[in-house]
């Protein structure tokens, strides 16, 4: 996923030229923001501020385009991540004003054939509870991310085999699949896709004219930022676009500060904008209301004045120095951003950055809203330095701790070979190891992982680049194989959850074609304690045994006369050549032990 240019960052500032101001609370901004850019190696960003109904700040910082040091501006599109959210929580209010659902319906009603895990999800879960955090299930991001979905209606299936960690509206958590299950929904209702949705009821009358919904409309598109991230803390690499393709009601949007300033203008006049009611103001008071505590948001020594972590319809609310503050971040690859307002003072800010799990946008957001609201200045820019260089300083003791644990001397329990082949989860997806030369790879839908050995039968992942493999950075996960009664690899166990235990991906041996003529060499009947047993070819190219008084099997090659038993884990058959050099022996090797049937 990542790209070959790398540009350090003496290249990095410029001057905040595009920058707009006709409000004095502002006047001189400029050198904080350039400091920001400078501190935090950020490759550029945009800010607008709006006051009622009025942009009264907006300015470019940085390079939309790094390595040819195109500048950012007003109209530079960034992908926007979660802050997507809250315009599909918005049509689902729209939806409730046209009385074609209810906030409290359940989602099972509106969905063909949608389920949950359990029972008391099924049946206990509501709209107000996707839109608010509050199912009782994690994240689950792995599932989406590795393994993008064909349609959002596959995609959502998996939610039928994800496991919750809490009961419903007992612990807020955050979870992208609840927010594509409301883009569903609305399509379901509408009979118009969700993109379509968000184009005519939102985009057009607000006039978000260049405002768009995927990564090939961004593509298309004049005055779009790259994405990039930071390597070894001070030098700017390209990323490549994320295509969030199918999860898009949860973060697919792109647009400019110049357009989403209209947004908030929107959220800040009762969901007016030029007198046209968009947003049902009964709907966005709701939103804006606290419908979860998503944390305990308790005010530290030194901030004591900024306190309370609630969630609203995909809205955080929180009290900021004694304002009522509503706010949403969005992180996608290469891209991170902030949109707030403080609906009691008629203030918006929004923030968008190219830079991948970025500070800027919270800090940039914290600078404006001091100066808007004639608040304490803090120095956000060294409290924000400060918390990086700690959760750095952490992650390095985090990363010694691990390697410390590894047990040296260990070696994997069979070749690599024996690894080979697909795995499966249903409530994620299916990926592949091959062997090439002396290593193993996964194989994911849009990502390709050299697995080193760590010890034991623990693999560790790296991802695989046009550049090749960087094994200075992992993705924090472990590869725990285990095995069978047989003996072979069943399976592999990751941790792509936090909140649960290790996920079971079940392994289907990786199988060669063969054939017919090698497959007719191995028929006969084979005799095993009375039992006459019989292994015949179909077809072109299928070989079966049969058992007296069971069904045929069907025996899947995997070479060196070696077959699976298809459909029966842990089952397997191995066809012996004798001295002879003819097959002369049959042994079915099952989790109850090795059984031997002579070839007659």
């Amino acid at each position: 996923m990542k790209k070959t240019i790398l540009i350090f960052t003496s290249l990095l500032l410029v001057s905040g030229i595009n920058a707009q101001t006709t409000d004095k609370r502002l006047k001189g901004i400029e050198n904080e923001l350039e400091k920001v850019l400078e501190t935090f190696h950020v490759a550029g960003f945009a800010v607008a501020v709006v006051e009622k109904d009025k942009v009264v700040y907006s300015g470019g910082f940085g390079y939309r385009d790094y390595a040819n040091r195109i500048p950012v501006d007003v109209n530079t599109l960034f992908a926007i991540g979660s802050c997507t959210k809250a315009f599909t929580t918005s049509l689902i209010g729209m939806l409730e004003n046209e009385d074609k659902l209810s906030l409290d319906d359940n989602p099972l009603e509106h969905i063909p054939g949608f389920r949950f895990s359990t029972d008391e999800m099924n049946s206990g879960i509501s709209i107000k509870d996707l839109m608010s955090h509050r199912t009782g299930l994690p994240r689950h991001d792995f599932s989406w991310y590795f393994f993008p979905g064909e349609t959002k209606e596959n995609l959502l299936k998996r939610v039928e085999h994800q496991e919750p960690f809490t009961g419903v509206r007992e612990q807020w958590y955050y979870n992208n699949f609840m927010f594509l299950a409301q883009g569903v929904i609305i399509e379901e209702i509408t009979g118009k896709s969700w993109e379509d949705n968000v184009r005519e009821k939102i985009f057009k009358p607000l006039a978000m004219t260049r405002s768009n919904l995927s990564i090939d409309e961004l593509e298309k598109s004049e005055n779009a930022a790259f994405g990039y991230r930071l390597k070894d803390s001070t030098s700017v690499e390209k990323m490549d676009y994320f295509r969030i393709a199918k999860m898009s009601p949860a973060g697919s949007i792109n647009s400019s500060v110049n357009e989403m300033s209209k947004w908030l203008m929107t959220w800040i006049n009762g969901g007016k904008f030029n007198g046209e009611q968009i947003i049902p103001e009964s709907f966005l008071r709701q939103a804006i209301s606290s419908q979860m505590i998503a944390s305990a948001g308790f005010p530290d020594k030194e901030r004591p004045d900024l306190h309370l972590q609630n969630y609203g319809y995909g809205w955080f609310i929180s009290s900021y120095k004694g304002h009522y503050r509503v706010e949403h971040g969005g992180n996608i690859d290469g891209f991170s951003a902030s949109t707030c307002f403080f609906p009691s003072d008629s203030i918006g800010i929004v923030v968008l950055a190219n830079q991948n799990g970025s500070v800027v946008p919270g800090l940039v957001r914290n600078l404006v809203a001091d100066r808007m609201l004639n608040l304490r200045k803090d120095n956000w820019i060294a409290i924000q330095k400060k918390q990086i260089d700690d959760a750095r300083k952490a992650q390095e003791e985090t990363r010694e701790s691990s390697a410390s644990s590894k047990k040296k001397g260990t070696m994997p329990s069979h070749e690599l070979k024996a690894y080979t082949g697909k795995y499966s989860d249903e409530g994620y997806g299916s990926f592949e190891l091959k062997l090439e030369d002396d290593s193993i790879f996964a194989l994911l839908p849009i990502n390709k992982f050299w697995l080193r050995h760590f010890h034991y039968d623990v693999f560790e992942p790296f991802e695989v680049s046009e550049t090749g493999i960087d094994t200075t950075e992992t993705i924090s996960l472990r590869f725990n194989f285990t095995t069978n009664n047989a003996g072979d690899i069943s399976g592999v166990n990751v941790k792509m959850e936090p909140m649960l235990e290790p996920l079971f991906f079940k392994r289907v041996p990786e199988t060669v074609e063969a054939d017919k003529e090698t497959l007719e060499s191995y028929t006969g009947e084979y005799e095993l304690a009375g039992t006459l047993i019989k292994v015949y070819v179909k077809g072109e190219n299928k070989l079966f045994v049969l058992v007296p008084g069971q069904p045929e099997y069907e025996l899947l090659f995997t070479g060196e006369h070696k077959f699976l038993i298809k459909d029966l884990e842990g089952y397997s058959a191995q066809f012996i050549i004798g001295d002879n050099n003819k097959i002369n022996e049959l042994k079915f090797i099952q989790p109850n032990g090795v059984f031997t049937a002579k070839k007659k």
